[in-house]
């Protein structure tokens, strides 16, 4: 678990009533990622990101959820840096409203701190009214062209360092991304889709499927075609930035539910074959047989159904910008079914 971030020091009076840190953080993923909120809305909040999820291939419909890495180390980039305001909209949203974050952790309410700084030229306040390093602009740089750029987390509570991504909103010529720690790369949007695959949540094929019998067999398979690739597409608008994360099935991973049971392969592991199927599906004939996925109960079930668990395991590659690319962590989806099971000793052939 990560450590909460430290408390900020306590405002001077003279600026009380004009600084404030963020609002309480959301989870991961929770803000708007997908750019239905436009405007003011978005742009105030550093807890908001202007990154665009469009999915490129895979399903849209039906059962779906989001992965969980295999690397219980990794994490998605905490925070990163944005343009948020061109000359024109900053002028906008300080002399009407004034009221937003200036940094991941410094918020400005009332139009004065903004036009002082943005407007007049004054150096910003620290958090005691003193002047800071934050040198002011003039007239909000119009007529030039860029943008002033802020830092976005969408987790705060992800943040263990305060200082990260926590510099003052500043200027950036267009066409550039800041030489500055935490400036987005195409690695930032493609960890950042990590987050927003969604894989199929669709059940494995079992022979029997309502009833297995002890000791005898049961084939798991699943169709070629059932599981597909698939890929998201993170956009920073502005930044000329892209990525697209593409999650790949490579395996099936088996948990009977009980220990008094048998997987086949013994590790429970069945890999995907050159077709895209998995296991092999059972036909007339085969009862006797070791399937080449599937699981063999020892023991009746008595009336309380076995949880048998199904994860895949899905190979995460991403390209994007300038040819770039690159892999991230395996990632899993797993799901649950019933498997009932009968002290019969004999099948049907």
């Amino acid at each position: 678990m990560r450590a909460r971030h430290k408390a900020l020091p306590v405002l001077a009076s003279s600026v009380a009533t004009a600084l404030c840190c963020t609002a309480p953080a959301h989870a991961f993923g929770g803000s708007d990622t997908r750019g239905e909120a436009e405007g003011k809305e978005l742009t105030a909040s550093a807890q908001h990101t202007s990154i665009k999820i469009t999915q490129v291939s895979g399903p849209t419909g039906g059962k779906r959820g989001n992965l969980s890495s295999t690397d219980v180390n990794w994490e998605p980039p905490p925070c990163w840096y944005e343009p948020v305001f061109t000359p024109e909209q900053l002028k906008d949203f300080a002399e009407n409203d004034g009221g937003g974050d200036v940094s991941i952790r410094q918020g400005w309410f009332g139009s004065k701190l903004w036009t002082d700084h943005f407007k007049d030229g004054k150096d910003a306040p620290n958090y005691f009214g003193t002047p800071s390093s934050a040198k002011g602009y003039k007239d909000y740089n119009l007529g030039e062209k860029g943008y002033f750029w802020r830092g976005v987390a969408p987790s705060l509570s992800a943040l263990d360092d305060t200082s990260l991504c926590n510099r003052l909103m500043f200027w950036q010529d267009a066409g550039q991304i800041p030489d500055v720690p935490n400036a987005p790369t195409p690695r930032t949007l493609a960890e950042y889709a990590y987050d927003k695959v969604e894989v199929p949540a669709t059940e494995i094929e079992a022979k029997p499927a309502a009833k297995s019998t002890v000791n005898l067999p049961t084939w798991v398979w699943l169709d070629k075609g059932t599981f597909k690739e698939v890929k998201v597409r993170a956009e920073l608008p502005n930044t000329g930035l892209w990525a697209e994360t593409t999650a790949k099935p490579v395996a099936l991973h088996l948990e009977p539910g009980t220990d008094d049971a048998e997987t086949f392969p013994a590790s429970g592991d069945c890999e995907i074959n050159a077709d895209g199927s998995i296991g092999t599906p059972y036909t007339k004939g085969k009862s006797d047989e070791t399937p080449p996925c599937g699981i063999r109960y020892l023991r009746a079930s008595n009336g309380e159904p076995y949880q048998l668990k199904a994860s895949i395991t899905w190979e995460i590659s991403w390209q994007g910008t300038g040819g770039a690319t690159g892999d991230l962590p395996n990632g899993t989806f797993e799901t649950t079914q019933d498997m009932n099971v009968q002290e019969i000793q004999s099948i049907n052939r």
